[in-house]
């Protein structure tokens, strides 16, 4: 028996007042959030009786009563520029509690053959533009979080690059979660987001997620990527909300002929995370690099499940994800790489690697081929230890204590995947995340110059 969530009636009460509040919204929307929220129902939440959630408990987020998200909160403006990219962002789109907040977004000029607005407003005055992408690449039949966040769709961020268009700097789309002006009870959003990259075309976006204050608050999003032939387009998923959220995001992109998709993620935050990352490679030669670092400490939990589709021939991807584990937390990995019969010439690799600094501390991994086609090169691994004690000794020997030893084998432990982000203050951003992870940063720095 499949067991089921404990407040089913407050997700059904909270639709059927969205229902009833978008009696205009276009019918084939009317009709996804429908299906999908039916689909939600008989699915319910997952268990660990679940394959695919077999380590990962979500009991706390399955029993909680959460609100949904009123519109009615707010955050002051100098406390958004921390978030900030800096000056090189293109543009900048703020959403507290899954809300677009156009007094705290800030829009550069954009080259023409650029659209970029919430998903609200295109809803309102591009439906037709959507229906073709919107729903179509994250499939909820199998996943009761993705029928959620697809029943509850209302806003989040879209944007278009149309044929043969560069976007010069990142769009950052900042998720901020705080509590709602009218309630203090934990609450629930639901960002959806749209992303369609013509041919030819040039992207990043990069996607935050952060907590304004320590509040408990659930964060259900799904970025969905359409990379038609030719283009090249990256995206970033920065999670440090609060130590007492919990985040569950799914990236879902389809990648056409000779395209080229990069996937980076770190995750610092949240009490439970789940981090979904679902690629499919449909056209020849299409290229993709899934590529993240995941540092819990205490007591989270965070779970980065990827599946990787190849569907034509001479594709390659490459997946690398490092876990840096501390105090009683639990990591998972989960990738699975399924060639079909058609996609000859594959060229796939998998690594996952985990550093425990504490025996408290344990993490699952499960790496997968799943090979119909008789002409590949595919490869998977992982590894998992502790600090080696003969790097430690070397270091030592050299005169550097044995603490900043540590915390230097750390740093160059997750600086390999950080190398592989190329968006600059983005990166030093996560430098400095990284530095407050690791005790005696200030000596560390010293040495690193």
């Amino acid at each position: 028996m499949t067991e089921v969530m404990t407040q089913p009636n407050a997700y059904r009460a909270d639709f059927d007042r969205l229902i009833e509040s978008s009696a205009d919204a276009p019918a084939w929307l009317a009709d996804l959030r429908r299906n999908a929220m039916e689909r939600f129902e008989q699915l319910g939440f997952p268990t660990t009786k679940h394959e695919d959630w077999r380590f990962t408990n979500i009991k706390p987020i399955a029993n909680t009563a959460f609100a949904l998200c009123d519109g009615t909160a707010s955050v002051p403006a100098d406390e958004v520029d921390q978030y900030a990219l800096g000056g090189i962002s293109a543009a900048r789109l703020v959403f507290v509690n899954g809300r677009y907040a156009a007094g705290l977004s800030l829009v550069r000029s954009l080259p023409t053959g650029v659209t970029l607005t919430s998903l609200a407003e295109a809803i309102a005055t591009r439906d037709a533009e959507l229906e073709p992408h919107l729903g179509r690449h994250a499939d909820f039949t199998d996943d009761a979080f993705a029928a959620l966040n697809t029943a509850f769709i209302t806003d989040g961020a879209y944007l278009h690059v149309e044929a043969g268009v560069t976007v010069d700097g990142p769009i950052h789309l900042l998720f901020i979660s705080t509590e709602n002006a009218n309630e203090t009870t934990p609450h629930v959003s639901h960002p959806r987001n749209l992303v369609v990259v013509d041919k030819g075309a040039n992207v990043t976006v990069v996607e935050s997620h952060v907590s304004h204050g320590d509040i408990a608050s659930l964060s259900n999003g799904v970025t969905e990527f359409v990379v038609a032939d030719g283009a090249d387009a990256k995206h970033y998923l920065i999670e440090r909300e609060s130590e007492s959220a919990f985040n569950v995001e799914t990236l879902a992109f389809e990648q056409g002929a000779a395209s080229r998709f990069e996937s980076h993620s770190a995750l610092f935050g949240g009490s439970i995370v789940r981090n979904n990352v679902r690629a499919k490679l449909i056209g020849e030669g299409a290229h993709s690099v899934i590529n993240g670092l995941y540092m819990p400490r205490g007591k989270q939990h965070m779970d980065n499940h990827m599946r990787v589709v190849h569907a034509a021939p001479n594709c390659d991807s490459r997946q690398f994800y490092k876990g840096i584990l501390d105090g009683e937390s639990r990591g998972v990995f989960a990738g699975r790489i399924v060639v079909d019969q058609i996609a000859q010439k594959t060229d796939a690799k998998q690594s996952n690697r985990n550093l425990l600094l504490s025996d408290k501390a344990g993490t699952h991994a499960m790496p997968q081929l799943e090979i119909y086609a008789d002409d590949v090169k595919c490869t998977h691994g992982a590894t998992t230890g502790e600090i080696d004690p003969k790097h430690l000794f070397y270091l030592q020997a050299r005169g550097i204590p044995v603490d900043v030893a540590r915390s230097m084998l750390i740093y160059a432990f997750a600086h390999e995947v950080l190398d592989r982000m190329t968006v600059e203050p983005l990166r030093e951003q996560l430098e400095v995340l990284l530095m407050q992870r690791l005790p005696h940063a200030e000596k560390l720095a010293t040495l690193l110059g």
